[in-house]
């Protein structure tokens, strides 16, 4: 039985999601802030800017009014930018239903207060909507989810018939979805390897072959693992769909936005010539400051994550933050 569902964000993940939703048989609202996509997707069934080729189903509904996406929902879907979260979800959450469930598909940290998306909707919520929190992650390229491509997701969340319900209301032939309780884990894998794909794409850019994309992967995974592990998740989630897995996708694949701000910064470019040529938000651009500043913080170890901050905010060369990267003092790989 289909169920009522609001999408917040009408981006690349968004719209796929909404139509993974329509597909099995929801009724789904997508809110959209920009006019444009809200008219084509309305008339059209078409969102071109982030989902290029895919056409949308009929029963999709697009609103640009929060409380028309939200109020009478089972369940809702948290799809902006990070550095929107506060502001789109405190709009939003006057209109939540007592039990509705907030599945957030936002990866990334709040600029300034270092807090994870979860703290953020936590803080908006309260104690009673925390427990119906859900965090979904994994490696998605929005696109190939759109297309109906085989892909495995992970729907984290404390309350264990709350990941469960969602497993059940998202799962597909195309799209299996497996659930877990560590929350911080599946939040901050989806964080830390926005940035170790930047300084894949950098790898990749200035030519430094399969061997050192290996090991800045590999090296990354230990980077994200201790960050997460001291926020308090568990070693094996890392392992899994929304560390390991979302990290090999992201910095190898075509379709990464944040490997491609990589390649571009290895060419040359300055990062605003990058960012002002697209629409499509790199998420790790913001990312990197905001899990540098939190490194710091918590006093955890990231050396790649350190080189990127200084590459990209700091204007270091790529080819010296690779250098300094390979002369760090020797030690054994793990402990």
């Amino acid at each position: 039985m289909g169920r009522a569902i609001g999408v917040i964000g009408a981006g690349g993940w968004g719209t796929a999601l909404a139509k993974v939703l329509c597909d099995r048989g929801h009724e789904v609202t997508l809110w959209c802030r920009g006019e444009n996509s809200y008219r084509e997707i309305r008339e059209k069934k078409q969102n071109t800017a982030y989902l290029p080729g895919i056409l949308l189903p009929d029963s999709l509904k697009s609103t640009r009014s929060l409380e028309e996406a939200v109020v009478g929902k089972e369940a809702l879907f948290c799809v902006v930018p990070s550095h929107g979260v506060r502001e789109v979800m405190s709009g939003a959450a006057s209109h939540v239903g007592s039990r509705a469930i907030l599945v957030c598909g936002t990866k990334g940290i709040e600029e300034g207060s270092l807090m994870t998306m979860g703290e953020v909707l936590g803080t908006i919520l309260g104690a009673s909507g925390s427990e119906r929190l859900a965090f979904l992650s994994g490696p998605t390229f929005a696109q190939e989810v759109a297309q109906g491509l085989p892909t495995a997701v992970t729907v984290a969340a404390v309350v264990e018939s709350v990941s469960l319900e969602i497993q059940d209301v998202l799962s597909t032939r195309q799209l299996r979805v497996y659930t877990s309780r560590d929350t911080i884990g599946v939040q901050m894998g989806g964080v830390v390897k926005n940035v170790i794909a930047i300084a894949a794409g950098i790898c990749d850019g200035l030519g430094l072959g399969h061997n050192a994309r290996a090991a800045l992967m590999t090296r990354g995974l230990a980077e994200m693992t201790r960050l997460a592990v001291k926020m308090g998740a568990e070693p094996p989630t890392l392992a899994g769909l929304p560390g390991l897995g979302d990290l090999i996708l992201t910095c190898t694949g075509e379709l990464s936005r944040n490997r491609r701000v990589g390649i571009e910064i290895a060419r040359g470019k300055r990062l605003e010539e990058i960012l002002s040529g697209t629409r499509m938000i790199a998420e790790g651009v913001r990312n990197t400051r905001s899990i540098y500043q939190l490194a710091e913080r918590l006093g955890v170890e990231m050396p790649i994550v350190g080189q990127m901050y200084l590459v990209l905010y700091q204007q270091k060369k790529p080819r010296e933050a690779v250098r300094d990267l390979m002369q760090r003092s020797l030690k054994a790989e793990i402990g």
